[in-house]
């Protein structure tokens, strides 16, 4: 089993910056997110339609880069986050948590006894399919899952504090847009209840001394909601950044081309031929 990079990090307050894939899935992509400085990778499988052959390939690329992986689930469903637990996964991050029963019972499925009811399987991909210690590697294991816990509902918000208190989660992570979906404003993140529900959420984590993360869209957010207090920061998503850098240099190109001619070469090779009479036969 790896260290637990994830649950050190939960541990403190100072910034940890990854990234978002919900798109590409190459052999190289741990690496490349790895060189480009980020320390831990927020691995879609709600909404990117991955399936279990890419998880668990996606997994060891992230392994081979030492880059720590969240994996999103797609429910809080035992058999989704167990699963990907079983394939690796260090840190499970959980949609739309709305009380402390649900925190509980995420809890109840991430780890293994005597804190949870994780059916065993050992020796496998999350082991590194070692043989051991069975006690040994139970506890290894519940000492490393780090657990994410997405608020993004008005539930969430307002039992947020009893959600923070749970033994076994560590960060909580706002979901902002469905949470601004959920409180009747949605896309508005300048609107005053939507701060207040970040602000409310911030306390919990403060009063318990939990980690608290979000999706960002540029550096700029990204540095702002840091002075907020997040301190696991999410920069875009892979199909976001790869996008917005091909239209800038579309752009850019195309900007720079407007109004001007091509070079004398390609100037005679479409300047039209002259079209010459026909000869009359005889």
């Amino acid at each position: 089993m790896g260290a637990a990079a994830l649950k050190a990090m939960a541990r403190t307050r100072t910034v940890k910056v990854g990234h978002f894939i919900v798109e590409f899935m190459t052999p190289g992509i741990g690496h490349l997110l790895k060189n480009a400085g980020c320390d831990f990778v927020l691995f879609d499988t709600e909404h990117s339609g991955f399936h279990n052959e890419t998880i668990k390939s996606g997994i060891r690329y992230f392994e081979a880069a030492d880059l720590p992986v969240i994996v999103r689930v797609p429910s809080k469903e035992y058999h989704h986050i167990a699963r990907a637990l079983d394939m690796g996964a260090e840190g499970i991050m959980v949609p739309m948590v709305n009380d402390a029963a649900e925190a509980e019972a995420i809890v109840q499925s991430v780890k293994y006894t005597p804190r949870g009811g994780r059916g065993v399987a050992l020796a496998v991909a999350h082991d590194n399919y070692q043989p051991g210690n069975v006690l040994k590697k139970l506890q290894a294991s519940n000492d490393r899952s780090t657990v994410f816990a997405q608020i993004e509902t008005a539930a969430g918000v307002e039992n947020a504090e009893e959600i923070a208190a749970v033994d076994g989660i560590d960060c909580l992570w706002v979901g902002h847009f469905d949470l601004s979906a959920s409180l009747g404003i949605p896309g508005r993140f300048e609107h005053p209840k939507f701060k207040r529900a970040i602000e409310r959420t911030y306390a919990a984590c403060k009063k318990y001394k939990k980690a608290y993360g979000r999706l960002v869209p540029d550096a700029a957010s990204g540095v702002e909601l840091f002075g907020e207090g997040f301190d696991f920061i999410c920069y875009a998503g892979d199909v976001w950044v790869f996008q917005a850098a091909v239209q800038d240099g579309v752009s850019q190109i195309r900007a720079g081309c407007k109004g001007r001619a091509g070079s004398a070469t390609d100037a005679k090779a479409k300047k039209p031929a002259v079209k010459r009479k026909a000869r009359s036969a005889g």
